[in-house]
């Protein structure tokens, strides 16, 4: 069986780099360290930890342990925090994730109904790869996310999904737009029209559009790239280009500009909450909730707009 006490030591070692300044680091003898340290290469009958004349430095078996050892004491640390922060005020931690647009309109009433209930929010807001990485490294008790088209969301077992909204991804255009008279616009419709897209090319929505565009076989031309939503508002009405936006950061369209949604193929984003198995489950059945509620207002609105 693993000691904490070992993961502290290997830890320790690769942030001082020997030995002697690992124990001074965390108040051990000499001997406590090279205990511990023997005891864990002892465990895996492998050596992880090279010592030399300039000091020590992990080999590769240990620096493939190194996260798992950070991930296990840093879940450790928050649950000492957690289980203190219950029996001293009655309060309980979860640690969300969200990205932007769901912070706004999904996570901020339900942060309000989780105060209500004792329950304290520490937040990341990030992109969802910056979530995603939270998630694995067991940073985040939950993480608002989304899976769409051409996308597959990287999670393993120890994680559960509950689906919250699927969100629409709208076609804006300049009013004046050919296309601006139609329904629903047919993606193959704009194979010679300019995009607005995200700064980074690599963004989700960007990504989807590349996927969909392929399907009609040919690539996007981006004219312009700005993460901001209303820039993106008034580059199109300004006639730059057209933009595809979820519905959740589309907020009041300018009054010159048209939406519609695509005809084929029809594009949507599904939000889940993403939860560690291991989270609290009357904290996460509480999130859920919230998140479900407030995620069931937004979808009735939406249908009777």
């Amino acid at each position: 069986m693993l000691d904490v006490r070992q993961l502290q030591v290997l830890r320790s070692i690769a942030q001082e780099g020997s030995l002697a300044a690992a124990g001074r680091a965390l108040h051990y003898s000499q001997p406590t360290i090279t205990h511990h340290l023997s005891s864990l290469e002892a465990h895996f009958n492998a050596r992880l930890v090279q010592r030399g004349p300039r000091g020590a430095t992990l080999t590769e078996l240990g620096e493939a342990l190194l996260p798992h050892a950070e991930a296990v004491l840093e879940r450790l640390r928050r649950a000492e925090v957690e289980v203190r922060g219950l029996a001293e005020r009655g309060t309980r931690t979860l640690h969300i994730g969200t990205f932007p647009t769901a912070g706004a309109l999904l996570l901020a009433p339900a942060v309000k109904r989780l105060h209500r209930q004792g329950v304290h929010i520490s937040l990341t807001e990030g992109e969802l790869p910056l979530l995603l990485r939270g998630l694995k490294a067991r940073e985040l008790d939950a993480a608002l996310v989304f899976s769409q088209p051409g996308d597959r969301l990287d999670l393993d077992d120890d994680f559960e999904l509950h689906p919250l909204l699927v969100d629409p991804l709208l076609l804006v255009l300049p009013q004046d737009h050919p296309c601006a008279a139609l329904d629903r616009v047919p993606l193959g419709e704009l194979r010679d029209t300019a995009w607005v897209g995200a700064a980074d090319p690599h963004d989700p929505c960007d990504r989807v559009l590349a996927w969909a565009c392929a399907q009609e076989g040919y690539e996007p031309l981006h004219a312009m790239r700005t993460d901001d939503y209303a820039v993106v508002q008034g580059l199109v009405a300004a006639g730059t280009g057209v933009a595809l936006v979820p519905r959740l950061a589309l907020g009041h369209p300018r009054p010159d500009l048209t939406v519609r949604p695509l005809a084929h193929p029809e594009l949507a984003r599904e939000i889940s909450v993403a939860l560690l198995r291991s989270t609290s489950a009357a904290a996460a059945q509480e999130l859920i909730a919230a998140l479900q509620e407030q995620a069931a207002l937004i979808t009735e609105r939406w249908a009777a707009t």
